[in-house]
């Protein structure tokens, strides 16, 4: 997705670590427009498979699976990082660690959410190692669903989860995929 590609030369920065900023237009300040055209392109690509439901995991992938589920004309689940007074029922939960915070979440959804047979779209702002992406996917297995597909805003190609992914099966399609990135010169490549 070209539009997004540009948007990360131009406003992204990286860090040292394999660290990629886009929180003023992604994951903190969100440029609407952009998501828009987000949810659009998820739309095109995932335009062969149902889609019951949009699930992410909080806080970052909830504005862009909101976006995105109006083309899709789904409701949204978000896996929740901790546990809370109001929630109730059985609770799904699984285990997984993020990239970004280099620490374990166990990660709930309450099971009348996601229902047997229901088809499951998981939509994320990134992939580095795949441990959330998979981590929704235990989710959804445990609750006896179909997973449709595995849709990702910005995929670090350059790590391994996107390979782990693919190679289990699952459909993977990431609208932009940084081959490389530098620093110190504030360049980034794109896999084509």
């Amino acid at each position: 997705m070209e539009l997004l590609k540009e948007r990360i030369r131009k406003d992204g920065v990286m860090k040292p670590g394999h660290v990629l900023k886009v929180d003023n237009f992604l994951n903190h300040q969100m440029d609407i427009g952009l998501f828009n055209e987000i949810g659009k392109e998820f739309k095109r690509r995932f335009a062969d498979v149902k889609v019951d439901k949009i699930l992410t995991i909080e806080a970052s992938g909830i504005g862009i699976a909101a976006i995105v589920a109006q083309y899709f004309e789904c409701p949204v689940v978000f896996a929740k990082k901790s546990q809370s007074i109001n929630l109730d029922g059985t609770m799904l939960s699984t285990q997984i660690e993020s990239f970004t915070h280099k620490r374990k979440y166990e990660v709930i959804v309450a099971s009348r959410f996601l229902s047997p047979g229901e088809n499951i779209l998981v939509i994320d702002d990134f992939l580095a190692n795949g441990c959330a992406a998979m981590g929704l996917v235990h989710l959804i297995e445990a609750a006896h669903a179909n997973l449709a597909g595995i849709g990702i805003v910005i995929e670090k190609g350059f790590q391994q989860g996107g390979v782990l992914l693919r190679e289990k099966g699952y459909r993977v399609e990431s609208l932009a995929i940084v081959e490389e990135m530098d620093p110190e010169t504030q360049t980034i490549t794109f896999r084509e």
